[in-house]
């Protein structure tokens, strides 16, 4: 899918906001903090055999584990091939003590007397651990985006009802930022045969079918966002995008205005500002850019009309 040329982010005034602003980052968060409970949250459903499932289940806690501790052995100096092969061994141990716990699970009783017997039981077992370790695995920080600076709802819910600002970016950067289009879909089902192709097959395709599964797919109710995403580690990070305007919320503060705009107005590469204005008997928004005018009220100095007028003669 083709990149839009720009991308927009809605934003609260916040300490967060004016740092990010300031030092030219952005905010990568973690899905589970998303409004929406059900974002990056897809239901594996299983249509493979145990073996097969089983398999998924090999690779994923042999790589997750052999990565944590090259990750713990690296942090204490500790980086030689006898490391490399006791974090290959361990992988490979924690996955087959897994694989030994789900089935020893699988015989309890109370299965049977549910109906389902041990084949089934195990299968049930090995999918809901394949579908936690795969939410292990796409653990990632997510940055989202509009490409409209005039959405109604996006400046209500995600620009602090207008009191907050948006932030322009284009993505002429290099190397280019890999925007990715949300997938707007109420099918939420991710099947096991499809993560074989990827985990097990190394198939790109399902490779890249199982990215959008897990981190692009969202509910049809969204589609007004009309969203984009990055992708880098949770928390602040350098901003793989370029800033090219802010644009002020209908009831953003004068004095959040002024700040904003002495902070940044000397930015290298030049920054434009506007202000978000209602069109006169419609519901749709506009912009203007903002001149040098706001500033002239500010900073304000308190006085009293004793200060400014001098004493009154009686």
């Amino acid at each position: 899918m083709e990149q839009p040329e720009k991308v927009y982010r809605y934003r609260n005034f916040s300490n967060l906001t004016i740092d990010s602003l300031c030092m030219d980052q952005l905010y990568f968060a973690n899905p589970n903090s998303f409004n929406d409970p059900m974002d990056c949250q897809p239901t594996i459903q299983s249509d493979s055999t145990n073996e097969e499932l089983s398999d998924i289940l090999t690779v994923l806690v042999k790589n997750r584990v052999e990565a944590e501790t090259l990750a713990s052995l690296n942090s204490a100096k500790i980086s030689d091939e006898g490391s490399k092969d006791y974090a290959k061994n361990l992988g490979v141990k924690t996955a087959q003590d897994e694989l030994a716990r789900i089935a020893y699970y699988a015989t309890n009783p109370d299965y049977d007397e549910q109906g389902i017997n041990k084949q089934q039981a195990q299968n049930w077992l090995l999918r809901c651990e394949i579908q936690r370790e795969l939410l292990n695995k796409y653990r990632k920080g997510v940055c989202c985006f509009s490409s409209t600076y005039e959405n109604s709802l996006l400046w209500s819910h995600y620009g602090d009802q207008h009191q907050g600002i948006c932030i322009g970016y284009n993505l002429d950067r290099n190397p280019k930022p890999a925007l990715r289009k949300v997938i707007y879909n109420d099918n939420r089902i991710l099947h096991t045969s499809l993560i074989a192709k990827a985990i097990l097959d190394k198939d790109p395709e399902a490779q890249n079918q199982l990215d959008e599964s897990v981190l692009l797919r969202k509910a049809t109710p969204w589609e007004y966002e009309d969203e984009w995403r990055l992708f880098d580690k949770i928390g602040l990070n350098d901003s793989p995008l370029a800033m090219i305007d802010i644009t002020f919320g209908l009831r953003c503060p004068d004095s959040i205005i002024h700040t904003v705009v002495n902070a940044l107005s000397n930015r290298e590469g030049g920054i434009n500002f506007y202000q978000m204005r209602q069109t006169i008997g419609s519901y749709k928004l506009c912009r203007e850019q903002i001149d040098g005018e706001i500033s002239a009220y500010f900073p304000r100095v308190a006085r009293s009309g004793i200060e400014m007028f001098g004493p009154i003669d009686s």
